[in-house]
């Protein structure tokens, strides 16, 4: 457990964080005793960070929680969302001792367990206001002493960030597997039901997936093989499968080109689904562009409205590039889905193949299982295709 009364800690608040933009505020260690550099971004979820961390989407990222008070159940095995925490740093105002009859460790000794830097007593109103303002901002936490805040300013400004980075090299899995062949992955995650026999076949690349897709397809009557995000179309393909499923993932969508490749291979040949970074590939597939976002779109409460029935979702998302809409050719690629926001992408729909996609993420469930319909509009694409 972390140390609940490290008063004189928390009052000289000896570590810090240093924005690229010169700006530095201060807090105390509550991870690995070790300086990192990163993208800063915000979540705005009021929970949910155990499922933050271990999504592979936050490679390469800070993570800052605007939501004040965090920790309070701990870290338990079943709600992790991948094999270990992905994110490169965690950004808190108030990291608090856990209280959970699920709890298996507190979050500040999964971080040193899994060598996760962490800052807490930080001002994260200050942070996110100034995100808003001037939008995502390279970092680095020194967490050490070995680094003066100005040569701290100086690793953030060199550092390269994610923009034409491909990051889903680093979180792939290493070889093919068969997600849960005897279903007590699914079902021991609070499922008290008997999960349907499957009767669709699906390879889903892993570009970052999170474990929560794959027990959504599993509870969808799916059987799924992950792939490495580098596998060939010509590979997938002579797996036979009835459709193909394209993950979320981190960084910059436009460096994934033998992804893109892959998709472009794919298109009309199998019924093809894609979330987040696997949304994304299939838009540039499909010859559209992207862009980044100022700050993106990090958290689970953001409204979606379906343009085809009109009703709006309320979804779970974490990007930072979106499809430029206008780089569409309008007699090939529909959008169906329209963030209320801001008006960014968030669906499309190929007008004459079976292939359709969503910027954000309906494993998630942020309250209501708002968009846990689009697996079951996979199994209908595929049956129609």
């Amino acid at each position: 457990m972390t140390k609940k009364w490290n008063w004189l800690e928390r009052r000289e608040k000896r570590d810090f964080l240093a924005l690229e933009d010169g700006t530095v505020l201060r807090g105390h260690s509550v991870g690995a005793e070790r300086d990192s550099v990163g993208e800063v971004v915000f979540n705005t979820g009021m929970s949910g960070y155990q499922e933050i961390l271990s999504d592979p989407s936050y490679s390469g990222q800070f993570v800052t929680m605007t939501y004040p008070e965090i920790g309070n159940t701990g870290i338990n095995t079943p709600d992790m969302e991948s094999r270990k925490f992905f994110a490169n740093g965690f950004l808190v105002h108030e990291l608090n001792e856990p209280s959970n009859w699920r709890c298996e460790e507190s979050l500040s000794e999964a971080f040193k367990r899994q060598d996760v830097p962490a800052l807490a007593g930080l001002d994260t109103r200050t942070l996110t206001s100034l995100l808003r303002e001037k939008g995502t901002l390279k970092g680095y936490l020194s967490l050490t002493g070995a680094v003066s805040e100005e040569d701290a300013i100086a690793k953030a400004r060199a550092w390269e960030g994610l923009d034409g980075q491909d990051y889903a090299a680093q979180v792939t899995c290493d070889e093919a597997f068969d997600w849960d062949p005897d279903g007590s992955l699914t079902a021991s995650w609070g499922i008290t039901d008997v999960l349907p026999e499957t009767d669709l076949n699906i390879v889903a690349y892993d570009f970052g997936i999170k474990w929560n897709i794959l027990r959504s397809m599993r509870r969808s009557g799916m059987s799924v093989q992950v792939v490495p995000a580098s596998t060939p179309a010509s590979d997938v393909l002579a797996a036979k499968p009835d459709g193909v499923f394209l993950s979320n993932g981190p960084a910059d969508p436009s460096a994934v080109t033998y992804a893109i490749e892959a998709a472009r291979e794919l298109l009309g040949k199998v019924p093809l689904m894609g979330i987040c970074l696997g949304h994304q590939i299939l838009g540039l597939a499909c010859g559209g562009k992207t862009y980044r976002l100022k700050f993106g779109h990090h958290g689970c409460n953001h409204p979606v409205m379906d343009l085809r029935t009109k009703k709006v979702e309320i979804t779970s998302q974490n990007h930072n590039f979106a499809i430029d809409p206008e780089s569409l050719q309008k007699d090939l690629v529909e959008v169906t889905h329209l963030n209320l926001n801001d008006q960014t992408v968030e669906g499309l729909a190929h007008r004459r193949e079976p292939m359709f996609s969503v910027q954000y993420h309906p494993e998630a469930c942020p309250g209501p299982h708002d968009p846990y319909y689009l697996f079951e509009r996979f199994r209908e694409v595929i049956a129609s295709a």
